[in-house]
């Protein structure tokens, strides 16, 4: 059984800042589990265009609001609320005042992976 808490992450190498929040990676590759378990903050007042072409995310919203817009629509974000976005499908996140998601990547992360927010490029990993 592994045993890991939110404080045993901080200022390790699995506590990525990626400029628009923090992710938190609770279960990483190395972990054997095959998938990512994640805390994400989004910070207030920031927007991320994001793509995964090597993995399916799906994030759960816990704390705060946002919304999230695909070729499909814009979608509130709020508590209770679960987005999982189609392998390579593009999403633009956006949060006012800040939201903090629970999110499960499949493959796996390492846990270090940071993004790279070039403007009109969609980031991901």
């Amino acid at each position: 059984m592994l045993i890991r808490t939110f404080h045993d992450v901080l200022g390790s190498a699995h506590d990525v800042d990626w400029t628009n929040g923090t992710s938190r990676r609770l279960l990483v590759a190395a972990d054997g589990r095959g998938y990512t378990l994640t805390d994400t903050y989004v910070r207030s007042g920031t927007t991320t265009l994001l793509r995964y072409d090597r993995h399916l995310e799906a994030c759960y919203c816990v704390e705060g609001e946002g919304r999230v817009e695909t070729a499909d629509g814009l979608f509130a974000l709020a508590p209770g609320t679960l987005y999982a976005p189609d392998p390579g499908e593009e999403h633009r996140l956006t949060s006012a005042g800040g939201m903090r998601l629970i999110c499960v990547f499949s493959p796996a992360l390492n846990g270090d992976e940071n993004h790279d927010l070039a403007p009109g490029r969609p980031s991901g990993f």
